[in-house]
């Protein structure tokens, strides 16, 4: 059977058959994630009732690595569906200054995306809002029904576990960021879940596009000698850009030097980062309003005399002359349908696929040194000495940074 234009036994001999599979399977996971949520609504509903009852009940969405930039991406169409304050904030974050994150009084909905549901920071960050703040509701959406954050029994918790095709075996997130990253969204929406299965069928069509008709040369642009690669985005798809930035990356094991940020934010000092070997991708919004500035960013790069090639992705830009691909579809989506943008991730997933084959790199396990891994190593949480005082264990440790005493939080 062939995945992305590669036959199965050629791409296992490159060492790449996960990555294939699960990038290419991502519509039919979608499907699935939208079906399960739905044979899950009236409990969804029933766990989530002191989040409607309640207007002061802030969000925080969490995780790390590709997982906090699932937050990211969510924030603002979250804070919109729910008209609560919502905030993404990494669990590297969390567990380094929770003073400065967590606020004691105020009711909170902590939101844990994890794909192996192994990553010390995000068991060490749930223990730790429900040390500091006085009313805490935990809802894990992750796709290892047997990751730790599930077997540890949370307090207050509902555990969404994702189907088994969102477990990526690869290295790098794939299916597993796009597919916690729509569940966020239907879940908060989930009174009116239903309503978004117009916007669901166009998110899988435009997938579908995106690895058919388009991938030929998307493969083509890969197979070039870039030294640096910056994705630029807006709101919801500035998170988006920054896991295609981190993509990318790691699946050519550093090689490739890339760059996130804002179309305006960009012009603020990061547009330095450009040189001759530059590729800039375009993530363009489905908003009218925000196109206009977007424009005005790149027929201003377009004018650059060192000719920067650049990739368009959701839209059509008259006269760019140093254009090398423009991905639009069939079915163009406005900024009603707030799941359009999810597709944007594929073309980061697939530029760093081909790009690592193409530099003779596994993508299944691009890291040659080792450096990183499926699920970080070497991570060591340290009691809190907030919350840990009561314990005179605990607090001689903390107070001697005694390399004799030892303690674990978890």
């Amino acid at each position: 059977m062939p995945y992305l234009q590669f036959k199965q036994e050629e791409i296992e001999e490159k060492g790449g058959l996960h990555t294939a599979r699960e990038i290419e399977g991502q519509p039919v996971l979608w499907q699935e994630v939208y079906n399960l949520i739905l044979s899950q609504k009236l409990c969804i509903q029933k766990f989530l009732s002191p989040l409607r009852a309640n207007a002061d009940m802030r969000i925080i969405l969490t995780g790390a690595g590709s997982s906090a930039f699932i937050g990211e991406a969510s924030q603002g169409i979250v804070q919109a569906n729910t008209q609560r304050i919502t905030q993404a904030i990494a669990t590297t974050d969390l567990i380094t200054h929770p003073q400065l994150h967590f606020l004691k009084e105020m009711p909170t909905l902590l939101v844990s995306f994890a794909r192996s549901g192994n990553s010390p920071e995000s068991l060490a960050a749930a223990k730790l809002a429900d040390e500091y703040c006085d009313n805490v509701l935990h809802f894990v959406i992750t796709c290892n029904k047997d990751g730790k954050l599930v077997q540890n029994h949370l307090p207050n918790a509902y555990h969404l576990i994702l189907p088994e095709r969102a477990n990526d075996k690869s290295l790098a997130m794939t299916g597993s960021f796009t597919a916690m990253l729509l569940s966020v969204i239907l879940i908060s929406k989930i009174d009116l879940l239903e309503t978004l299965e117009p916007a669901l069928k166009v998110l899988i069509n435009e997938g579908r596009d995106l690895i058919g008709r388009h991938l030929p040369r998307i493969k083509a642009i890969s197979e070039q000698p870039y030294e640096r690669v910056i994705f630029l985005g807006s709101g919801p798809l500035l998170g988006v850009a920054r896991e295609c930035h981190l993509k990318l990356q790691e699946l050519t094991d550093g090689k490739v030097i890339c760059k996130h940020d804002s179309f305006l934010g960009f012009r603020h000092g990061p547009r330095a980062v450009i040189n001759e070997g530059s590729l800039i991708v375009y993530l363009f919004s489905g908003d009218e309003h925000v196109l206009l500035y977007e424009r005005d960013l790149c027929l201003s790069i377009d004018a650059d005399a060192r000719n920067i090639p650049t990739i368009s992705c959701n839209h059509y830009i008259e006269n760019l002359k140093n254009s090398v691909l423009d991905v639009t579809f069939s079915e163009p989506a406005g900024s009603s349908n707030e799941l359009a943008f999810i597709n944007a991730t594929l073309v980061g997933q697939l530029l760093g696929f081909f790009h690592s084959i193409y530099l003779g790199l596994q993508p299944d396990n691009p890291s040659v040194s080792g450096s990183i891994s499926r699920v970080v190593q070497g991570v060591t949480i340290y009691p809190d000495p907030a919350t840990c005082l009561a314990d005179s264990r605990v607090s001689s440790w903390c107070n001697k940074h005694s390399e004799e005493q030892t303690c674990k939080v978890l």
